[in-house]
């Protein structure tokens, strides 16, 4: 009996020993995809009003150039930017992106930002333009009525369809290991290498833990800003 349990323990405690092991690597590699998800989070939302402030100007050449651009953006895989990224700047111009990463974030940003600059665009025209008409009638200036009135009924609209975005964006980042990123799904295969499975799996609680954490975060922001009926 005494023998059995022994077993047991022991073999409960390779098992925890081998878990602990696994966490730790792929904690490691997810802390890539943190990095990647952050950094492109910081560069292609400033970079996505830059773009929707050419798609929306006046000058026509920048305006179609602009929405050229992000049609491209929008109308090809980021698998694909991810390696013209990498390839196209030391092949054509001879200025190789030598860190992986590097390669991986520009790719990143660029998208993105496209894909914010169409939601920042949709919510600043879905502001009725008798509310700008009002401002000026009131003696505001055009800075005014965006920061004073416009603004808050703009972030309001644009909150759910830029949490979806974000979300997304946590889960894109596991296409950086198609150019060698050693991100979290990276890290899993290298034990599917060797047989074992169940990491490649568990890889999805790490996605499911942090995507639920900024679930609950957007959603008490919408609630926040709720009050405010634009």
């Amino acid at each position: 009996m005494f023998g059995n349990i022994s077993v047991c323990l022991n073999y409960l405690g390779e098992i925890m020993e081998n878990l602990l092991s696994v966490s730790s690597e792929l904690l490691k590699g997810f802390g890539e995809n943190l990095k990647l998800f952050g950094l492109t989070l910081l560069l292609a939302l400033p970079l996505g009003l830059v773009v929707t402030f050419f798609s929306t100007s006046k000058f026509k050449p920048i305006k179609w150039l602009s929405k050229t651009f992000v049609w491209i953006i929008r109308g090809t895989p980021l698998m694909l930017q991810l390696f013209v990224v990498l390839y196209v700047p030391g092949l054509v111009f001879g200025v190789p992106i030598k860190v992986r990463f590097t390669a991986a974030l520009i790719a990143f940003v660029i998208n993105y930002a496209c894909y914010f600059s169409e939601i920042y665009r949709g919510g600043i025209e879905s502001i009725p333009i008798g509310q700008y008409e009002a401002g000026q009638v009131l003696g505001m200036t055009k800075s005014q009525i965006f920061f004073k009135v416009v603004l808050m009924q703009v972030v309001k609209r644009i909150v759910p369809p830029m949490s979806n975005e974000i979300i997304t964006l946590v889960k894109d980042t596991s296409l950086a290991r198609v150019i060698a990123v050693a991100e979290i799904i990276m890290a899993a295969d290298r034990f599917s290498a060797r047989g074992v499975i169940w990491p490649l799996f568990y890889t999805g609680l790490f996605f499911l833990v942090f995507n639920g954490l900024l679930t609950v975060i957007f959603g008490r922001i919408e609630k926040k800003l709720d009050y405010y009926r634009g």
